[in-house]
């Protein structure tokens, strides 16, 4: 951009990015080059005579320095194989400086989180200020929380952030590391409990106000350790890679080819394009293409690209920031299938008959040029007869064609029967401020569909492709749901009238024909909640497991590379399977294939955790200003302590907890998942219609606390007793589950 930022605004964003303050970066977060970074050291300058900032060697930072022998945490090697180590010891009031561990011959290894005492060397003109050298190990590492520093004469504490999270933690002077109270910090543990029985901890970093706006996928981001700052190495090899020529690919720049994204979309890694087939034996038939952006060309084996890349494991989405696995030079340009501009694809050419079975495949490396971006709503919209300027030329060519090969894979995905689950989706939408102005449920369109047969027929042809060619691949695994779980899914089934057969091997098909049976009753959420609790966590792995909930005997990820490194691997595959280049597969590759997919299964339960937590903590806050509000829901799960309930406005999840019920005993049963008041006889069950009132509401955590006032249209009864939880009415209560329970067992048999 080049225009020079107020004095606020470079304030803010060094708020923002605490390990972000050298000139350069603030530099490069601005858009300055050239003449422009004089104007910007003058104001820098500025700033420091104003006492705003404090200048350190090469960064705005506290002048402070760290001993000549001390405490370090040893980090993950960078992309570069280089080890740093985190100092333990810091108290200045800005970031910890970074420290480079220099071994010697004879050293012993080192891992992420050992800690040790070694020498420190002060450092000019590197990305780190000091280097260091082993003196000996000291312990391993210690455990860290997330939590609201609350300062006070002694020092002060700090209030865990999570959900359930245990006691506070007590901070001594010199250990706060300059955190004022109230703000988000990160804290590790010290020393054993102290005499009050909260264990001793000191503020490793400050992240600033947990209230600000925009706060809460950051807090995510460091909870979760998503790393969200390229190296520079890496930002430098993605902002010096060149657009890919012809040579070497087969030129599809004729093929029309479009994108279809969500509006917002920055990138775009798939394309598709579909046509009768006009062979006389197929009639009916279409030919499908499929076409993804060929990040194997950017990102080759074993550069910082593609350590940084696996590392990430793929991107994590919030609702005001996505972290991307790949810097935006690669995912929102080069690697981005933009309109009317020459971009390098992996692509394939399949055919499939009038009933939407896949019959033959061709892959091809290409050169494709993107006939338009369209989103999901203008193409859906030109389907049902209103076309916008964008689309009204691409009805004959692009869109008819491509709806009515969908149509043909309706049938083959009916016969298939992958599972039908039927469970509205909530997005958040956020203000210019960053609050959550509005929770919509989003939309399923026909276009949203037809991208996904087009993609999951384009995945399998991928595996088929590389088990035939007996390459190495990591395939994506969905296994069946286990015995226990399935037991635990039929007994929801039998309370709620209906049936899941048992002694037979297991398919989809039975699982949607309970899905159907509960479709359109009181009963359907709860089936449907229960259904998903029953399936397996799918992840990667070399060895074909099959997909279960896709039906699909061999399913890999191949069409989000920009997003995923296992769809990376894919295409490497497949590049060395077809001889396309000596960018495919390498031998280490290869050898850590295993490893490879473990690691990135972990990472994508980490962003899925991470966008969960969120999400809560948004909807949280989006509550906090209605507190006492009456709203409806359903109970969603069960425990001794009380029940959770997804609210149906919002889809947030709160808890209603027993003591918010009066004053009876409720008794909890596992096995039925229900809790019986004692006094009253109140069953409180999975799936059950509720109103209640919201009683508190908790940003920082996320949590949400509910007052249940009428169960299935009836007033919430309260109990008459004045003592509370005599050991009578427990027993009672026990007794009469059990009694309720052998009868229910019983009345099945007699059906």
């Amino acid at each position: 951009m080049n225009s020079i930022p107020t004095k606020q605004a470079i304030l803010d964003w060094i708020t923002e990015n605490p390990t972000k303050t050298a000139k350069r970066d603030i530099a490069k977060a601005f858009g300055i080059k050239g003449a422009a970074s004089i104007d910007l050291k003058r104001i820098l300058k500025e700033l420091e005579g104003e006492g705003h900032l404090t200048k350190r060697v090469k960064t705005y930072r506290d002048p402070d320095k760290l001993p000549p022998v001390s405490i370090l945490a040893i980090l993950e090697p960078d992309a570069n194989g280089d080890l740093f180590a985190k100092p333990l010891e810091w108290v200045g009031v800005g970031p910890e400086p970074r420290v480079l561990m220099v071994l010697k011959d004879g050293d012993p290894a080192l891992g992420a989180g050992e800690r040790i005492l070694a020498k420190l060397q002060v450092v000019q003109g590197e990305d780190h200020a000091y280097q260091a050298r082993l003196i000996r190990k000291i312990g391993t590492n210690p455990e860290k929380i997330l939590g609201i520093f609350r300062a006070n004469a002694e020092g002060g504490r700090v209030v865990p952030i999570g959900k359930g999270a245990g006691k506070e933690w007590l901070v001594r002077n010199g250990q706060s590391h300059g955190a004022q109270d109230g703000e988000l910090v990160e804290a590790e543990q010290t020393g054993p409990k102290d005499r009050m029985g909260l264990p001793r901890a000191r503020i490793m970093a400050r992240l600033g106000d947990p209230t600000a706006p925009r706060a809460v996928s950051l807090i995510a981001i460091h909870q979760h350790n998503i790393p969200d700052a390229f190296p520079d190495d890496v930002v430098t090899m993605a902002d010096d890679a060149k657009p890919a020529g012809l040579k070497g690919r087969e030129d599809l720049r004729d093929v029309p080819l479009v994108t279809i994204d969500p509006a917002d979309a920055r990138d775009h890694d798939d394309a598709i394009w579909a046509e009768a087939d006009r062979d006389p034996t197929n009639q009916g038939g279409f030919i499908l293409w499929v076409a993804i952006a060929d990040v194997a060309y950017y990102v080759t084996p074993g550069s910082a690209l593609d350590k940084e890349a696996r590392l990430r494991g793929n991107s994590t989405y919030f609702p005001d920031r996505v972290v991307p696995m790949l810097p935006d030079r690669l995912s929102g340009d080069l690697c981005s299938l933009h309109e009317g501009v020459p971009r390098p694809c992996l692509a394939v050419r399949m055919k499939i008959n009038a009933k939407g079975v896949k019959i033959s495949h061709e892959f091809t490396r290409g050169l494709m040029r993107s006939a338009a971006s369209l989103n999901y709503q203008e193409v859906q919209q030109a389907r049902d007869g209103m076309p916008n300027e964008a689309c009204a030329p691409l009805m004959e060519t692009v869109i008819n064609p491509i709806y009515e090969a969908y149509e043909a894979l309706k049938i083959a995905r009916q016969d298939r029967q992958p599972l039908e689950l039927d469970l509205p989706e909530r997005k958040i939408v956020l203000s210019e401020d960053g609050k959550v102005s509005s929770v919509a449920l989003a939309e399923r369109l026909d276009a949203h569909k037809l991208i996904e047969e087009f993609m999951v027929l384009a995945n399998v042809a991928a595996a088929e492709e590389l088990f035939h060619k007996n390459r190495p691949l990591l395939y994506r695994v969905h296994e069946e749901p286990s015995d226990e779980k399935l037991d635990a899914l039929r007994e929801v089934a039998l309370g709620s009238g209906l049936n899941l057969a048992k002694g037979q091997v297991l398919h989809t098909s039975h699982l949607n024909r309970l899905l159907a049976q509960a479709s359109g009753t009181d009963h359907s959420e709860l089936i449907n909640i229960s259904t998903l609790r029953s399936m397996t966590q799918a992840y990667y792995h070399p060895q074909n497991y099959g997909h279960f909930g896709l039906a699909l005997r061999s399913y890999a990820h191949f069409t989000s590379p920009i997003r995923r490194y296992a769809d990376l691997i894919v295409h490497r595959a497949l590049v060395s399977a077809h001889g396309w280049g000596d960018d495919g597969l390498s031998p280490q590759d290869i050898e850590t294939l295993e490893d490879t997919a473990k690691q990135i299964s972990d990472t994508e339960r980490r962003s899925m955790i991470a966008e969960r937590d969120t999400n809560d903590r948004y909807l949280a806050a989006y509550l906090s200003e209605r507190i006492g509000t009456e709203m409806t829901g359903h109970i969603s799960g069960i425990q001794s302590f009380g029940a959770f309930i997804k609210l149906d406005e919002t889809g947030a999840d709160g808890l209603a907890p027993v003591r918010s019920m009066g004053s009876e005993f409720f008794h909890y049963d596992q096995e039925t998942q229900t809790l019986m008041g004692a006094d009253t006889g109140l069953t409180l069950s999975i799936g059950q219609k509720v109103v209640v009132r919201v009683a508190d509401a908790t940003p920082v955590t996320g949590g949400l606390e509910l007052e249940i006032l009428a169960i299935d249209g009836m007033q919430m009864p309260r109990s008459n007793r004045r003592a509370r939880g005599k050991p009578a009415s427990r027993k009672h209560a026990r007794a009469k589950a059990k009694r309720d329970s052998i009868k229910k067992k019983v009345s099945r048999k007699r059906r």
